[in-house]
């Protein structure tokens, strides 16, 4: 680990401190650098192009402990070497790979220059989908280095969803009470919701989570959790590379695809297209086939009211200073997908039936 230690907190890094404290444990000489993004949040984070003799490459400062460092590290070394492309941390002069500055983690990779996955081009969504199977299904045998914190889940999914399926219930009970334009769009697919939430916890209750409920990672699988096009590039020399591994942990596979494809169905252009879910979980299941057990949990997650429940709680629970009207703008989006949604549901359980012959 290379460490300076001048500062207490980490600031908004001027480019000749990123040069002198950090870039100078590189081996390369630096020409610009460029900031991209900068979020001063609870878990800050900066990324700045740099500009060197060795091509363009990616300053991260990330916000997390050594040890989940060296897990995500882990995850990208174990990847590559089987076939998944991911931007490699760059060594410094010593071999270390990342420097410590302000009691602040930094790491570097090269850019890759490219476009991100376009979600209105089916052709895209399919060759990530069957990347993403590729992920899931190269974790077998997957170890960190030493050092690391192996970042495996704990959520009980079936705790987890009935939480939420009885918070539905109490933000019902606010919304009645406040009676305003937001707790009136809200009460008004309620119902819906509702009933979507009891039959994806009743789906939930019926799955043996103490078991594999498929293949041998269908329980234990390095996952992304954030696969959703921004963190998906098409390279200049078309490779898929796939970035940002901030959230990345052992955990179902299924969650990850779920997370895949909320994304790309809750747009408006792909609005719960079921045609656009079967050729996304159709080029999956080119590289890794779900069993009975991982349709049905898919399905649940897919089913439950999530976005519903989250923007509703946000909003009672902000209510005082939050910017009511975006939220009725986010509830009224969620509102007008409701139909679409439910065709979604049965199709994908007569999907389910018909191929599973349940």
């Amino acid at each position: 680990m290379e460490s300076i230690n001048k500062k207490t907190d980490f600031e908004f890094l001027s480019f000749e401190e990123l040069k002198s404290n950090i870039l100078n444990y590189y081996n390369l000489v630096i020409y610009d650098i460029e900031s991209i993004k900068f979020k001063d949040t609870e878990k800050q984070r900066a990324v700045y192009k740099v500009i060197t003799d060795k091509g363009v490459k990616c300053l991260k400062k990330v916000y997390y402990y050594e040890e989940d460092l060296l897990f995500i590290y882990s995850v990208i070394e174990w990847l590559n070497s089987r076939g998944i492309h991911c931007p490699r941390f760059i060594s410094t002069k010593n071999g270390l790979k990342f420097v410590k500055y302000c009691n602040n983690l930094f790491i570097l990779t090269d850019w890759i220059e490219g476009r991100k996955c376009d979600y209105n081009n089916i052709d895209d969504i399919k060759a990530i989908a069957e990347n993403l199977g590729k992920i899931h299904k190269c974790s077998k045998g997957f170890y960190p280095v030493d050092g690391s914190k192996l970042r495996i889940t704990d959520k009980d999914y079936l705790y987890s969803y009935n939480k939420h399926f009885l918070q539905l219930l109490e933000l019902s009970n606010t919304a009645f009470r406040i009676k305003d334009k937001f707790s009136k769009i809200y009460l008004e697919s309620f119902d819906y919701n509702l009933y979507k939430a009891r039959e994806s916890i009743y789906i939930l209750s019926k799955i043996d989570f103490s078991k594999n409920i498929g293949d041998d990672v269908s329980r234990n699988a390095i996952c992304h959790l954030d696969y959703v096009n921004k963190n998906i590039i098409f390279s200049e020399d078309n490779n898929i590379y796939v970035i940002d591994f901030d959230r990345t942990m052992i955990d179902m596979p299924v969650h990850d695809i779920s997370v895949f494809l909320k994304r790309i169905l809750k747009r408006e252009k792909t609005s719960w297209n079921f045609d656009v879910f079967l050729s996304a979980i159709e080029s999956y299941e080119k590289i890794r086939r779900l069993s009975y057990e991982e349709y049905m949990l898919l399905y649940a997650m897919l089913m439950f009211p999530q976005k519903y429940w989250k923007v509703s709680r946000d909003y009672f629970k902000n209510i005082k200073e939050c910017n009511k009207d975006a939220f009725i703008t986010i509830l009224k989006k969620i509102s007008s997908q409701q139909k679409d949604h439910e065709n979604f549901c049965n199709k994908m359980k007569n999907y389910i039936y018909k191929k599973f012959g349940e």
